[in-house]
């Protein structure tokens, strides 16, 4: 017997008149506007595509939970940080220039976002796989991203204009190096480490301030592909880190990351050695060592990809009672930034998608705007005396701290260990094995080499280079038959 399927309906749940054929004139006749349900098909699959984030455009996700092994009640108050405590999230990886179209291979830093469903409303992270970033002020980051897009003229990516950026600015050098090395192409989404990276202040339930900077540690071990392994694969397979999660996790090897802390106490910040809130810098491990928290693991995979990943949004600005916001500029321009391109890309009720959608009770006094489904009722203003939510200040009592100065356009102030370039150096003399060094120069040659990057711009490469250490940018001079 043959199971009956359901009844094809249109989007007002009316049943549908045909599967296959236009309402006409006559079987070979002109078509009706009146066909409603031809034109609601046509005018939805017009809509079908939001626009793609300008940034992370490609990725994917899923869900898992993270679990809080250790006590760090002296250092937060935030729920989802209690011994004991599990919580429900979303992760989400991505590459950073790409489009939707673009390879999961290509050389980029990765996007790892993180939605945790606390009790207490969502919390997000929103890092990368590398602790630090291109620049530290967020005046620079539409620029920076629109070098490494596409030109105007005739809407290529190009090599020169992102080179011309990086070389114009000395911060870039710490990630890009990161990028260069066989990390800016990691074999999997699984096999590589994420970070918050940002500073972020916690608080505890006496007030007690600290700064602190998330690190997510793979448990299935660091693995990258060399660039000729990764150029190989953008052609055999390429959404290959899409396909490896989703696999891994249809066939029960669920992903795993051990959560580390750095904590810095609140007082060390204002004359540590360099500015801790530097978005292009890290903190070394021998002053703050990373202490273990807990872990999280990926156990179930979205239903469906639109819904529950390509309008999922992440935003900084999500901080639940016990972690606040620290001085760091780049952190402080997200904080708009993200928010206000949900608002753009997929509408004003954004958190109310059930991928967005907070566990915890919404009490708000928004109201409207285009697809509101959870509206609310009255009253619809604060303050009232007619039984509307009332906020509760005590439960954010140790976010504040004292701030002063004359209002400038500047960069940081200096402190005395503060340049572009040392940190980038000991990640090549300390951290990198000769293979790695060997790759990285490789990489950058590879890169550099492209038709369109002029002599000019090839000079202005090694001596970027070189800044960071003589031997890097010898090899880069002589693999780019530059004249040192």
């Amino acid at each position: 017997m043959t199971e009956r399927v359901p009844q094809t309906t249109d989007d007002a749940g009316i049943p549908a008149p045909s599967d296959q054929f236009s309402q006409s004139v006559g079987p070979n006749g002109p078509l009706l506007l009146q066909d409603h349900y031809l034109i609601q098909k046509m005018a939805h699959f017009n809509r079908e595509r939001v626009p793609e984030r300008v940034v992370h455009a490609k990725g994917g996700g899923a869900y898992g939970v993270l679990e809080i092994t250790e006590d760090v009640s002296q250092y937060t108050k935030a729920d989802l940080f209690q011994k004991g405590k599990r919580t429900d999230l979303l992760l989400r990886f991505s590459t950073v220039a790409g489009e939707l179209g673009s390879a999961d291979t290509a050389r980029d830093p990765r996007g790892f976002a993180l939605k945790f469903y606390t009790e207490q409303g969502n919390y997000d992270i929103v890092g990368n796989n590398t602790p630090i970033f291109f620049i530290r002020d967020p005046s620079k980051f539409s620029d920076f991203i629109h070098s490494q897009k596409r030109r105007a003229d005739n809407q290529l990516r190009d090599h020169n204009m992102q080179w011309d950026f990086w070389t114009l600015q000395p911060e870039s050098a710490h990630q890009v190096s990161f990028l260069m090395t066989d990390r800016g192409t990691p074999k999997s989404w699984r096999h590589m480490h994420g970070f918050g990276s940002h500073t972020f202040l916690w608080y505890n339930a006496a007030g007690e301030k600290f700064w602190v900077k998330y690190h997510f540690k793979t448990e299935q071990g660091v693995e990258n592909f060399t660039a000729a392994e990764a150029k190989a694969l953008e052609a055999q397979d390429p959404d290959l880190h899409r396909r490896d999660l989703w696999n891994a996790i249809k066939n029960g090897d669920h992903p795993s990351w051990t959560v580390n802390v750095q904590i810095m106490p609140f007082e060390d910040a204002a004359d540590y050695r360099f500015n801790p809130f530097d978005l292009t810098k890290v903190w070394p491990h021998a002053d703050y060592p990373e202490i273990t928290i807990g872990r999280f693991t990926l156990n179930r995979n979205p239903e469906n990809y639109f819904a529950e990943i390509e309008q999922a949004g992440f935003e900084p600005s999500n901080l639940v009672p016990g972690i606040g916001m620290s001085p760091d500029k780049m952190l402080q321009g997200r904080l708009f930034s993200y928010p206000d391109a949900h608002r753009y890309r997929i509408g004003p009720n954004y958190l109310q998608l059930p991928v967005n959608r907070p566990k915890s009770p919404v009490h708000s006094y928004n109201r409207d705007g285009a697809m509101a489904y959870v509206n609310g009722g009255d009253p619809v203003y604060a303050p009232n005396t007619v039984g509307g939510p009332a906020a509760d200040p005590d439960l954010y009592k140790g976010s504040g701290y004292h701030v002063a100065g004359e209002i400038v356009r500047s960069a940081y102030q200096l402190h005395k260990e503060d340049d572009d370039f040392s940190q980038p150096r000991a990640l090549w003399e300390k951290v990198l094995s000769h293979t790695d060094r060997a790759n990285m120069v490789s990489n950058i040659v590879g890169h550099a080499s492209a038709p369109e990057v002029t002599d000019d711009m090839k000079k202005r490469v090694v001596e970027y280079w070189t800044n960071i250490h003589p031997d890097l940018g010898g090899g880069v001079a002589k693999g780019l038959g530059v004249q040192s």
